[in-house]
């Protein structure tokens, strides 16, 4: 018996890839920044970090994330890990994107212990918060791809 599944030929997906921190203070809390009201995670938070632009193809992910970092917090210093603590998926629907598609962005989170220097948000943000994961309902500040990313990393999975 022929399997039709066998005879559909595949689409590859295409994924951007967004560079998260997770950015922990000395109490052991993150920081997270209070998305826009008019973007994909309005109501809810998000972490520093952002997409890969097309020239940094060969940089070094660290390098990347503390550019996205400087763009969204402002000139904090922190160490930063350099392997992937958690991985995370997020749509964004066709009518938020100016290409009129969906663009689905795979999340690389990396852990960062801060150092120094005071928070400054961008635009992309309205407020920050340092939140004990431990003790909040996660569901309540974090969805998609940040939420799965997220517990990802609290049940030490990666």
């Amino acid at each position: 018996m022929e399997n039709k599944d066998e005879n559909i030929k595949k689409e590859r997906d295409f994924y951007q890839i967004s560079l998260k921190l997770l950015l922990k203070n000395n109490e052991g809390k993150i920081l997270a920044l209070k998305a826009i009201d008019d973007g994909t995670y309005s109501g809810y938070y998000d972490l520093p970090g952002g997409r890969i632009d097309t020239d940094e193809f060969r940089k070094d992910f660290s390098e990347i994330l503390r550019r996205e970092a400087m763009e969204e917090i402002g000139d904090v210093t922190f160490q930063l890990h350099d392997k992937p603590v958690a991985i995370g998926r997020h749509l964004i629907p066709a009518g938020m994107t100016s290409a009129g598609k969906d663009i689905h962005v795979l999340y690389l989170f990396f852990l960062g212990k801060y150092t120094g220097g005071n928070v400054t948000i961008s635009s992309e943000h309205t407020e920050y918060v340092w939140l004990d994961l431990d003790t909040i309902d996660l569901g309540r500040y974090f969805k998609s791809g940040i939420l799965e990313g997220i517990r990802m990393y609290i049940a030490g999975e990666f």
